[in-house]
């Protein structure tokens, strides 16, 4: 399945990708923008260990994230007990820009943000290249009938026809109605 998805020509909401490459686990929700020349991706993960909980790959043009938390929560009173376990594994997949150097993607963790910094290479203004068409010439013999060019090769026109070098005689069979409306 993840064959078909390199050759997608558009950008499939993460959700979907997530389904048909048979990811089943919880979602890194990230937000991602562009700073000048620098693609941002930030993810609110809050009570980890960036050191022990987080691992951050780059394998061809896609970076992934994977987190993981485990939080717990306790009270205790007199005559009862209270324990809330918060836990759980969490992965994003980025599409990366074309040209992106993985030794030149930096990442920061402060006050419960991931930040994910990637400069982007510069792109051509105009990434696109006009092709020319060259011309070829036809066989001797054959006229270009078909291609918008005069057959030369006969002057004899069936009646009610014209040839492209020789005009409509006015009043013809081929001429445009003349008259008042």
């Amino acid at each position: 399945m993840s064959d078909i998805m390199r050759h997608v020509p558009f950008d499939v909401p993460e959700p979907f990708r997530r389904f048909l490459h048979g990811e089943t686990g919880a979602m890194l929700r990230v937000e991602e923008f562009q700073d000048g020349s620098t693609m941002v991706v930030r993810a609110e993960l809050p009570g980890i260990d960036p050191d022990r909980d987080v691992d951050i790959t780059v394998s061809g043009t896609t970076l992934t994230i994977e987190a993981r938390r485990e939080e717990r929560t306790e009270y205790r009173g007199k005559h009862n007990y209270r324990s809330e376990f918060q836990y759980g594994a969490f992965t994003r997949h980025i599409q990366l820009p074309q040209g992106t150097r993985e030794e030149d993607i930096k990442a920061s963790y402060t006050d419960g943000v991931l930040e994910v910094r990637i400069p982007t290479p510069e792109q051509d203004a105009n990434p696109s290249r006009k092709v020319p068409v060259s011309r070829t010439s036809s066989a001797a013999g054959q006229g270009s009938a078909g291609l918008g060019t005069p057959d030369t090769t006969s002057e004899a026109t069936a009646p009610g026809h014209f040839s492209a070098t020789t005009p409509p005689e006015p009043g013809g069979p081929s001429a445009p109605p003349t008259g008042s409306v």
